[in-house]
């Protein structure tokens, strides 16, 4: 079965192995953490563990709730539904989260995450498709 092209909807299929799910978590984790570290060092926040995981668990709770609405496990590296449920869960979900906490956000915010964890959420898993598609044209005779 070949992977669908950039985009696509992944057809139903065997599972994924628990290897690629957990490195497709650990990349969207990640990238959330990455999205966090710089921006508390753009705003002088300070790199302390505690701030860190003060900002990110909201993002890192709405990551999570886009994983399960996606059921992400099943194609951890598709596009539609994972990356984009993944992507929009983290920055709708992490925002609610961050206001219900008392941390509030800004409309600004709301404009740079959501182009940060495109960019990254979406973006690994086009490379990685990409890398897969000519890895798999370089082993075919």
């Amino acid at each position: 079965m070949t992977e669908p092209g950039p985009g696509e909807v992944q057809a139903p299929g065997p599972a994924a192995s628990g290897w690629s799910i957990l490195w497709a978590a650990l990349a969207d984790a990640g990238c959330v953490l990455l999205f966090v570290v710089i921006g508390r060092a753009s705003h002088d926040k300070g790199e302390t563990l505690a701030g860190t995981a003060s900002t990110a668990w909201p993002f890192l709770a709405g990551l999570a709730l886009g994983w399960f609405a996606a059921r992400a496990w099943r194609r951890p590296r598709a596009i539609v539904p994972a990356g984009l449920l993944a992507w929009i869960g983290t920055v709708a979900f992490g925002n609610l989260l961050r206001v219900w906490g008392g941390q509030g956000t800004a409309f600004a915010f709301i404009l740079v995450a959501l182009a940060f964890l495109g960019l990254f959420l979406l973006g690994w898993r086009l490379v990685a498709r990409l890398l897969i598609e000519r890895l798999r044209r370089k082993a075919a005779p």
